[in-house]
């Protein structure tokens, strides 16, 4: 990872949540997407924070690319206004086209979904799979409890206090984005008890 953001990854709900802020910090993170011309790749569709980033990144002049399954394409709840658009076969084929698209990601807050593919990107950084930075944007507490937990598990012993660091957190769309460009990856051994033999 050199630090440079050409595009980022945003995981987020197929709904809006109940929150205004929820939709209100979406926006503002398209916006700052576009400002900063880091593209935005998402899981394009056209509903929920989902729509609402992808939208505002197109409103100020971003480019937008969304992968989405072709099983959700028939449900018509794709976008079809997009700067890209890739129709893919699985879910698995969607996850990895937006990771390999990706310099690095984001999560705004979602559902098990958005949970699923924040933790399959960071672990494939814990374990070297990529070098790339991850965050979440810690909308009105939304992550907080997610964050205190990976805390627990570092206490526990199941979680390097390292590879809790990759994780980043912010409440702003910019210093949110400001942390993963400034990013760089840290060797840790992951396994805890190699060091006891």
């Amino acid at each position: 990872m050199t630090g440079e953001l050409r595009r980022v990854t945003v995981f987020c709900g197929s709904n809006p949540g109940t929150d205004p802020a929820y939709a209100e910090a979406a926006r503002a993170l398209g916006a700052e997407l576009a400002a900063r011309r880091i593209g935005l790749v998402y899981g394009g569709g056209a509903v929920g924070l989902m729509g609402i980033v992808a939208d505002a990144t197109l409103a100020a002049g971003g480019e937008v690319t969304g992968i989405i399954p072709q099983h959700l394409w028939d449900k018509e709840v794709g976008h079809k206004g997009l700067t890209e658009l890739l129709v893919v076969g699985s879910m698995h084929e969607r996850k990895l086209a937006m990771a390999d698209r990706a310099d690095g990601f984001v999560a705004l807050p979602g559902g098990v979904g958005t949970f699923e593919e924040l933790f399959e990107v960071l672990t494939w950084t814990q374990l070297g799979i990529h070098d790339k930075p991850v965050g979440v944007l810690d909308v009105a507490g939304f992550y907080a409890p997610l964050l205190g937990f990976l805390d627990s598990a570092v206490t526990a012993g199941f979680l390097r206090e390292g590879h809790r660091e990759i994780l980043r957190s912010a409440t702003d769309p910019a210093d949110l984005l400001d942390q993963l460009g400034a990013w760089r990856p840290v060797e840790i051994q992951k396994w805890l008890d190699r060091e006891q033999r």
